[in-house]
């Protein structure tokens, strides 16, 4: 049980760092397109960067537990990580930017 909550913690970590990540704009800098939703009076958006990120990673961690045959003891210990990370990142308005005119 233990190590099934240090492993959830560094995944909740992980997860919240790539949004962080993403949050800032990183992936303009690699040659990626950024996501930028533009709210009604043009002067605040979300940056979806870190959103797509953490799912991402959330599916390759998803296969390799399918992998390793995992999936039923982990799957629910990842998907938790997930959304507290999501809900965490929200909080600390990573990805809310001021998007100057």
């Amino acid at each position: 049980m233990i190590k099934t909550t240090i492993f959830t913690f560094l995944k909740f970590a992980l997860f919240l760092f790539l949004l962080f990540v993403g949050g800032i704009g990183i992936l303009p800098l690699f040659h990626f397109p950024s996501l930028v939703t533009r709210w009604a009076g043009g002067t605040r958006g979300f940056q979806w960067d870190g959103v797509v990120l953490m799912l991402a990673l959330y599916v390759l961690i998803l296969l390799v537990e399918a992998l390793r045959k995992r999936l039923r003891n982990s799957a629910s210990w990842t998907t938790l990580a997930l959304v507290l990370a999501a809900i965490a990142g929200l909080i600390m308005k990573f990805g809310f930017m001021t998007i100057e005119p």
